[in-house]
């Protein structure tokens, strides 16, 4: 989609038009608008717009069939309850740790999908340096995306966020949402080991 979008705006600034923003949902109308009276532009731009329809159809219809499947599922419903974990994060937490027995202790789950600091150790040398990386790339990037939504655009506050910006200010918001994202691995699994909803203070 977002290679449509940049094939249309680039056919519109040829032609001096700009490229609508902040419309969502509405731009292929929008579009449709702009270029009605010009045909050149409507033969080259009238495909991209429906391709642009269909794809936004099926990601409506994908997007609807993960949110009720993960509203559906006990599991999902609780890592839900967690700010900043929504239904895809969820699920894909659910899909990768399977059977939450398999960790003897919470604290292992961020260390399993790459969250920990890599060690150097030679000598008297002993640093740190960054994450490990191991483990399943998707979860390590679904729990990093649900720390940077709790910390940016979720606007009530939690004494985990709380933590979260006191580590910002100490040392960035990069390392502040991986240290987040670590912490909400082994939150999310012990809630499902105990069967609880999360609990902002």
């Amino acid at each position: 989609m977002r290679d449509l979008d940049n094939s249309i705006r680039g056919l519109l600034r040829g032609f001096g038009l700009r490229f609508p923003v902040g419309v969502r949902g509405q731009l292929c109308a929008l579009v449709r608008e702009l270029i009605d009276g010009n045909p050149v532009l409507v033969e080259a731009i009238a495909p991209l717009l429906a391709a642009r329809d269909a794809i936004s159809d099926q990601f409506t219809y994908l997007d609807k069939r993960v949110r009720d499947r993960a509203r559906g599922d006990k599991v999902c419903r609780q890592l839900m309850s967690v700010p900043g974990v929504g239904a895809v994060i969820a699920m894909t937490f659910r899909a990768a740790i399977d059977d939450p027995a398999r960790f003897r202790s919470s604290k292992t789950v961020g260390a399993s999908f790459g969250l920990t600091p890599r060690r150097y150790q030679s000598g008297e040398t002993d640093r740190s340096g960054s994450i490990t990386k191991a483990g399943d790339a998707n979860v390590r990037c679904a729990l990093y995306q649900a720390a940077h939504v709790m910390m940016v655009r979720t606007t009530k506050w939690t004494p985990l966020k709380a933590w979260a910006m006191r580590v910002a200010a100490r040392r960035g918001a990069k390392r502040a949402k991986v240290a987040l994202a670590r912490k909400l691995a082994v939150i999310m699994h012990r809630m499902w080991i105990d069967g609880t909803e999360f609990r902002s203070a």
